[in-house]
């Protein structure tokens, strides 16, 4: 486990529940809302959710749900 703040090493999917998660690349704030636009590697643009990780434009994330669960190294 990492310790808060550091990046999930986890890309298999989710590290909760087992099931399939998305990594993406956060590429742009979707003000007011308390997420962002991310974009997949196949170019799939989905708005997360970013309340649970600490993540900013350029940062990679693990996406289920439409809620980033975790921050990735790049």
């Amino acid at each position: 486990m990492s310790e808060a703040g550091e990046a999930c090493e986890h890309r298999d999917g989710c590290a909760t529940c087992a099931d399939e998660a998305v990594a993406m690349r956060v590429v742009e704030p979707a003000a007011p809302l308390q997420g962002a636009r991310c974009v997949a590697a196949d170019g799939t643009i989905a708005l997360v959710l970013l309340d649970l990780v600490d993540a900013a434009v350029g940062d990679d994330v693990l996406v289920h749900g439409g809620v980033a669960i975790a921050r990735t190294a790049s």
